[in-house]
């Protein structure tokens, strides 16, 4: 409660500069310490018939309004200010607010594929290269392909159950249904072989765009399979191994190539589907452990990534550059940049005391409790991202700093702000994971 009262007091030194977001200031406040103060238990908390909280969805909607709101902050200065990109953001987390509590099945849908237009709108809009083109295309390619087929079979959920509640849908013993709708949340995850996309948008996205996309969209497809789990158990428990298997070779795949990729973005993108495969792994074991290990390294997953995105959008406004090659031998010259880069990429890693720590342990015991055979690739997986997170701290922090180039890297205090609030949730969240371990 201190880092959020601290959080919004330093911000409004910066709201109060820009009238657009005056008039949205005391309400978005007052629904966020609602938010807050909501006791729900560890059952679905009904506001209305469409509208409706449980652990899952709450997490999921603070995490939506902090990334939300440092994306805000990172955004803005006192100089220049885009009133649009500011609009696009508050419509991007009220669809997100809307969608993580939505009970109606169709709703749902519509929202959970409207969210992707503002990422779009970021993409093509702010990106600096001109392939955001493609990249955006790319997005909107992989996710209108199995987002009809899943409008399709939300339409044959109704003929069949009379509900779209998400609750009172019972055992959907269709495999096609199935199929469709796993698809359409691993691909957002997203799982290996259908990744592609996430690489390119990381890679041409604003460092806005990069911390939604790294933060809250990847996780909406975690979301997503944790509410169908509970109608489709019957095909889960028969073909669910099908896409475990891809996911853990894929994450070790992409693992190995973290360790050769250049641009630092693409580094952190890659270790994203990593990560993503494990919560993947984890959650369609539909073990109370793995649903809990995979929740617990989402929230996690999502502050460490996007805190290690906007370090590297520090060096590229230096050297106009994001390959390890230029960026190097930066200790010396900006030491307290190497102290965050240490914080970030420990966390990322899963060290103590993070929260990636507790859920990656959570999720190798589950992983391995479902097979043993799982154990080589285990062992694989977390050394190598040891090794990647190292690769890139040693690479752009130690060696000889490149002559000729004039650089100046001026730090507010807003700047070290945002870091803080990436950093101390994450690690002090520890402190009270007992209730994520209840919420299955």
């Amino acid at each position: 409660m201190l880092m959020i009262i601290l959080l919004l007091n330093i911000t409004n030194l910066y709201f109060y500069k820009f009238q657009f977001l005056n008039n949205f200031k005391s309400q978005f406040f007052f629904f966020f310490f609602f938010f807050l103060n909501v006791n729900l238990g560890f059952m679905f908390f009904n506001i209305t018939s469409v509208f409706g909280m449980d652990m899952y969805s709450y997490g999921l909607m603070l995490l939506s309004i902090w990334i939300c709101l440092l994306n805000m902050m990172v955004s803005m200065n006192f100089f220049s200010f885009n009133k649009l990109f500011m609009l696009n953001n508050f419509i991007l987390m009220i669809i997100l607010l809307m969608m993580f509590s939505m009970m109606n099945l169709f709703y749902f849908y519509i929202l959970f594929e409207s969210s992707l237009l503002p990422i779009i709108l970021m993409i093509i809009g702010w990106g600096n290269q001109v392939d955001r083109i493609q990249a955006g295309i790319y997005l909107l390619f992989y996710t209108l392909l199995f987002s009809m087929p899943m409008l399709i079979c939300i339409m044959k959920i109704k003929i069949i159950m009379f509900t779209m509640i998400m609750n009172l849908i019972d055992n959907m013993n269709m495999l096609m249904i199935y199929l469709i709708l796993m698809l359409s949340f691993l691909v957002k995850m997203p799982m290996y072989f259908i990744h592609l996309w996430l690489l390119k948008a990381h890679t041409e996205a604003p460092l806005g765009g990069s911390m939604i996309l790294a933060g809250i969209l990847l996780k909406m497809g975690g979301y997503g399979i944790m509410r169908i789990m509970k109608f489709l158990i019957y095909f889960s428990l028969k073909l669910n191994f099908i896409w475990m298997v891809i996911s853990i070779m894929g994450g070790f795949y992409m693992s190995l190539m973290c360790i050769i990729q250049l641009d630092m973005k693409l580094l952190i993108a890659c270790s994203s589907v990593v990560h993503m495969s494990l919560v993947i792994f984890g959650l369609l074991t539909m073990f109370n452990w793995g649903f809990s290990g995979g929740y617990i390294l989402m929230i996690g997953h999502g502050l460490s990534s996007s805190g290690l995105f906007i370090l590297v959008n520090y060096y590229y406004n230096l050297f106009f550059s994001r390959s390890l090659l230029i960026n190097k031998g930066l200790m010396s010259m900006f030491p307290i940049l190497s102290l965050w880069w240490f914080l970030m990429l420990s966390s990322n890693m899963a060290a103590p005391p993070s929260l990636n720590l507790l859920g990656e342990v959570s999720l190798i015991n589950v992983i391995l409790n479902w097979s043993n055979l799982n154990l080589l690739l285990l062992m694989l997986i977390s050394f190598f991202s040891v090794v990647y997170s190292l690769y890139i701290y040693t690479f752009s922090q130690h060696g000889k700093f490149l002559n000729g180039i004039l650089i100046s890297l001026i730090m507010s205090y807003k700047d070290f702000l945002i870091l803080i609030m990436h950093w101390l949730p994450m690690n002090l969240l520890i402190l009270k994971v007992d209730f994520m371990f209840l919420i299955v």
